[in-house]
């Protein structure tokens, strides 16, 4: 493959929930034909708009490794229809699997006013959220970024300059009732924390996919 990619992410923690090979997909998370065309042309026209997040790289072989996993196909369709803008970011050379992460200008409107995982959603006492970013992404069948994958994201253009999004907590800040969010302000990207019970209207998740 000419080029090289923006950057190439071999972290081995994203795995999807359903990437096992043998598991039986769900009829529900399985896109009907018509979704999936469409789906494929709006892909299609955002990898060709933004090929500064993936100079080098061809649709063809994105699109065939997207034709034969529809499980993750439908996650896509999933980060697409919150708002996510989902793109290809990288390559992982070790399973030959293409990186997408949410690429959305802001953080997913559909994924926004969430606490930080479910433990804080059950301990809140009142004015609780609809659901938790780890809860969703779970559901979406994609992983939460990681704060280096939102730096290494923050790149490739300017996100979050309004809103800021959940990333994933380390242990001991988790430990201590704590969680970690990003933003962009003042030309520079920022890393913040709240309590992991705390949700807002301006503050969302980003996810990442392998296919």
């Amino acid at each position: 493959m000419a080029g090289s990619p923006p950057f190439i992410s071999i972290s081995t923690s994203c795995e999807p929930v359903f990437a096992g090979k043998n598991k039986t997909m769900p009829e529900k998370k399985k896109l009907l034909s018509e979704q999936r065309e469409s789906l494929l042309k709006v892909l299609k026209a955002r990898f060709e708009k933004n090929m500064n997040r993936h100079k080098g790289f061809e649709w063809a072989k994105v699109e065939s490794n997207l034709e034969a996993n529809p499980q993750k196909l439908w996650s896509l369709g999933e980060m697409e229809s919150t708002g996510g803008e989902p793109d290809v970011v990288g390559f992982h050379k070790e399973t030959g699997e293409y990186i997408f992460y949410d690429c959305s200008a802001e953080s997913p409107k559909g994924r926004r006013s969430l606490c930080y995982d479910r433990e804080a959603l059950e301990a809140r006492k009142e004015n609780k959220p609809k659901d938790s970013a780890i809860n969703m992404a779970s559901d979406l069948g994609i992983e939460i970024l990681t704060e280096e994958q939102y730096y290494e994201l923050q790149k490739l253009g300017s996100f979050d300059l309004k809103t800021s999004s959940w990333v994933s907590t380390p242990a001991d800040i988790r430990k201590l009732g704590g969680a970690i969010s990003c933003d962009r302000r003042f030309g520079r990207v920022f890393t913040g924390h709240n309590g992991a019970d705390s949700y807002y209207a301006a503050r969302g998740f980003r996810g990442s996919l392998r296919v």
